[in-house]
């Protein structure tokens, strides 16, 4: 096998794996939605199309390269399938029998016997997905904006963009008709594509979050696949693009399985949130001790006013009256070191070895000191602590 050969297979396989993950993670997400039913369905053609054509270049199947075809001539049907889903609305009769009449004689025909007519084939598939993508580009374009919320206008402007910055990967994949492109760039951009949905699946401050670490993964795969292309032989162009290439493949797949595993693991594990709404306990106390089997509060400990009293209460009390959560990575909080008060919040910090301290009640004073682990110490982390003490302030006493 030639250098271009096995990128595209790694970088193909590298696809197929990437949008079976997105899919799997699409399914957790909303398993009921018919959307992700449709978009499901259109992942998993394009995931098979990757996952045939990698194994047919790797191990140099015929018979494989030839049916590799059908999913390629099926992907415009899916994208109009996944546009119907989107717009709630079907799309006209016309086009959705030009979109399986196509894909169907298209398919077929490539698999018994049109691809020996190599270059009328190839613009024939080509021409076929592009007039697929720009349907349903048209079919977005003039969709009735007051029929769908904000949210999903949202939603379509950005994969409009997506779909703009994916066709140019998709042309790669016709070696026909490019037959000087390094490395088949299709299932990179399946990749990009996927990894940016999931992204714009969360919030405004986790989609920056997303991209931010996305750009990262872009940029340091890239770097070392232009680091390592320097260990063969003969370096030229070519073998660079092709290591970039298949490191940045390499490395969003990775990064997509890592993110459901991870996300799979915290669902299974509840955190503190899910523990206190999960909770059958009716008073403080109780409540505190449901806490206490959570990691984060494991090592808290209560204290009440007549527990205090080597702290002095009053001085604690007129100090402690406008904070909630107190930090001792942040001593002494606004005030001179030498100050009563803050001497004494860092002298109960030191005694318990603690790294927080939770305001329950000002007036008697109601404490609880902790210690959060290193390792959990996070904005989330923090906002969960700040939850959990509104929750407990509003629970009851015992009676």
């Amino acid at each position: 096998m030639t250098s271009g050969v096995i990128a595209d297979s790694i970088v193909n396989l590298c696809g197929a794996i990437g949008v079976a993950v997105a899919m799997m993670t699409f399914y957790r997400r909303d398993p009921r939605s018919p959307l992700t039913r449709r978009l499901l369905l259109a992942l998993g053609v394009i995931a098979t199309l990757f996952l045939d054509r990698g194994l047919a270049w790797w191990s140099g199947s015929f018979v494989l390269d030839r049916l590799s075809v059908i999913p390629a001539a099926l992907i415009p049907l899916g994208a109009l399938i996944v546009t119907e889903g989107i717009l709630r609305r079907h799309a006209p009769r016309p086009v959705k029998i030009a979109a399986l009449a196509g894909g169907i004689l298209l398919g077929l025909g490539g698999t018994f016997g049109l691809q020996r007519f190599v270059m009328p084939y190839a613009i024939t598939l080509a021409l076929f997905q592009l007039a697929g993508f720009a349907t349903c580009a048209l079919l977005l374009a003039t969709r009735d904006r007051a029929a769908l919320m904000a949210s999903e206008n949202r939603s379509i402007g950005r994969m409009a963009v997506g779909a703009l910055v994916v066709i140019p990967f998709i042309l790669t994949d016709f070696r026909t008709l490019f037959p000087d492109i390094p490395v088949r760039l299709g299932a990179l951009g399946a990749l990009l594509t996927v990894t940016v949905m999931l992204i714009a699946g969360g919030g405004a401050e986790t989609r920056r979050h997303g991209l931010a670490m996305m750009a990262l993964r872009l940029i340091s795969s890239g770097l070392l696949g232009l680091a390592a292309s320097f260990m063969a032989p003969d370096v030229d162009a070519a073998q660079m693009v092709r290591f970039v290439a298949v490191a940045i493949a390499g490395v969003l797949t990775i990064g997509l399985m890592t993110d459901a595993l991870r996300a799979l693991f915290e669902s299974q594990e509840p955190g503190v949130l899910n523990s206190v709404a999960a909770s059958p306990a009716q008073t403080r106390e109780q409540l505190i001790a449901e806490l206490a089997r959570h990691p984060i509060f494991e090592s808290a400990r209560r204290f009440r006013e007549d527990e205090l009293g080597p702290y002095d209460p009053p001085l604690l009390r007129d100090f402690l009256s406008a904070r909630r959560v107190l930090r001792s990575s942040e001593a002494p909080w606004g005030l001179v070191s030498t100050d009563p008060a803050a001497e004494r919040i860092v002298s109960l910090i030191s005694a318990n070895n603690a790294s927080h301290v939770i305001v329950l009640g000002h007036d008697p004073l109601d404490l609880i000191v902790l210690a959060v682990p290193v390792t959990a110490a996070d904005p989330a982390t923090e906002t969960a602590l700040a939850l959990v003490r509104r929750l407990l302030a509003l629970t009851p006493e015992a009676k």
